[in-house]
């Protein structure tokens, strides 16, 4: 089986260094596994409320059509589907589109035909939905729900949201029962701890995985709305 890259100028010393992090990095995949594992077995949540969301048409450039409240009991297309929100921070207090939110979403947009194979997933935001709809038109999000939800205490209800109207992002997970009661599976924040600020949804985004590849790593970089 191969197991890495075979060069001649490879070192012992080096050969001997990648093994142990090929050791390490099957160690890491196998509690990967475990945590997943863990998370796919919690209880069933507890019952939300019917939240509403404001909608808009899926043709972002459909200028002013109609928009519609749509429930989060009918954000499930199908019977068994868990339904994954994303809170965008942008709106209230976040005055402009988060540009760390703004990368992840990027990346959804690109990848969410594949998700809906097997889940429905929207963004939710507090800002309203005219300004919502016109940054994911700047970014070409052409895929994704966009849902503002700024009337109602979603977010806060979420944690996604102080009561200063203070955004944070976050990722939550709900399932629907046969009688149609919406529970609350799991959420992720980014803050995991007093010591953890910005890593808690780390895997929701590649890029960070892919610097990580790199000898200089992640450093302190941060995305900006434009380069």
């Amino acid at each position: 089986m191969l197991r890495h890259t075979r060069l001649a100028a490879e070192s012992s010393d080096y050969l001997d260094a990648r093994e142990q992090l090929r050791l390490a990095e099957i160690e890491l995949m196998r509690h990967r596994e475990q945590v997943a594992a863990q998370r796919r077995a919690l209880p069933p949540g507890p019952p939300v409320d019917d939240y509403v969301f404001i909608e808009g048409p899926a043709d972002l450039d459909a200028g002013d059509a109609p928009v519609r409240e749509v429930a989060l009991s009918e954000l499930f297309t199908a019977t068994g589907r868990p339904l994954i929100v994303y809170h965008f921070m942008y709106g209230k207090r976040q005055t402009d589109p988060c540009p760390m939110c703004t990368l992840w979403i990027d990346g959804f947009n690109g990848v969410a035909h594949h998700v809906a194979r097997n889940a429905d997933f929207v963004i939710a935001a507090a800002a309203d939905l005219p300004t919502l709809r016109q940054h994911g038109r700047n970014r070409g999000w052409h895929r994704l729900r966009l849902l503002s939800c700024g009337d109602s205490t979603f977010k806060y209800d979420l944690g996604s949201e102080d009561e200063d109207g203070e955004q944070d992002s976050t990722v939550s997970v709900f399932t629907r029962d046969g009688d149609g009661t919406v529970r609350h599976s799991y959420s992720a924040h980014p803050r995991m701890a007093d010591d953890i600020g910005e890593r808690g949804i780390d895997l929701l985004a590649p890029v960070w995985h892919l610097l990580d590849l790199t000898p200089q790593g992640r450093g302190d970089w941060y995305p900006s709305l434009g380069y």
